[in-house]
């Protein structure tokens, strides 16, 4: 008898498991609240593109077609190519769209459309809602004190505007407006950078024509890096790899150096 999976969300990573559950023998339920799959992507603004190369964006075992030329590709283009990718393993079937679970434990699911409710007996859930889905979570503000203030600080002093900024999180434009502010009391003669951590900016992905993926994007330079919860071995071979990722790290910023020429 198939053992049968609720997976709740329609996007990249809720067609990923309906697609291997179905590979595995288990008969998914998907669940989508919207009406079509592609989750975050079906409400981004179309002159939004991934900020990832596309071979580092893409299922392996469903390239993106060569009709897409681009390194990266538009809103518009990745939708098509998550909708593809959908039809050709022939998972629309197993989803049912506009609707939405209201209790989880029972799998209690509502028709937006119709009205309707049904009740699913699952062996398993698999969340697959992504971080940016639904209502955002919008924290609460003092009066005065909330978003509308970070429309103030490109009129702020210097000092004001330090102080404003440290221990928050801003988008660049919010850093251009304060650069501004800064160079308004400073004088356009002085560059003005803010960032939270000292880091260098990789402009490309062949530092000296060496691929990125060979000092970084790669299950071996996984274990230079300290991770939350790892194991004391783990600790103790990313703590023996230190040297190893400092050297990485010096070779990409002489390549940096050499081709912009920047001072710390």
């Amino acid at each position: 008898m198939e053992r049968q999976v609720a997976i709740v969300g329609a996007g990249i990573s809720g067609l990923l498991a309906c697609k291997y559950m179905l590979s595995n023998g288990f008969r998914p339920n998907v669940f989508e609240a919207s009406n079509g799959v592609g989750g975050v992507w079906t409400k981004t603004v179309e002159t939004t593109k991934i900020q990832t190369p596309k071979a580092f964006y893409q299922f392996s075992d469903f390239p993106w077609p060569s009709s897409v030329t681009e390194d990266h590709p538009t809103q518009n283009q990745v939708l098509d190519y998550i909708q593809s990718y959908a039809r050709h393993f022939d998972l629309p079937k197993h989803i049912k769209f506009n609707t939405k679970l209201k209790r989880e434990m029972e799998s209690y699911i509502q028709d937006k459309q119709i009205l309707s409710t049904e009740v699913f007996v699952e062996d398993f859930v698999i969340l697959c809602i992504g971080r940016f889905s639904d209502v955002p979570n919008i924290p609460e503000f003092p009066p005065n004190k909330g978003p509308e203030a970070w429309m103030d600080y490109a009129d702020m002093d210097y000092e004001s505007a330090a102080k404003f900024v440290t221990g928050k999180q801003a988008t660049v434009l919010d850093f251009r407006n304060l650069q501004w502010s800064v160079q308004k009391q400073m004088g356009p003669k002085i560059p003005a950078v803010l960032y939270k951590t000292e880091h260098w900016n990789v402009p490309d992905y062949l530092p000296w024509g060496v691929p990125l993926e060979y000092l970084y994007f790669n299950c071996f330079t996984e274990l230079l890096v300290h991770k939350p919860g790892e194991g004391f071995l783990l600790g103790l071979l990313a703590t023996f790899l230190a040297p190893l990722r400092w050297a990485f790290s010096k070779f990409v910023e002489t390549h940096i150096n050499k081709k912009l020429g920047l001072a710390k």
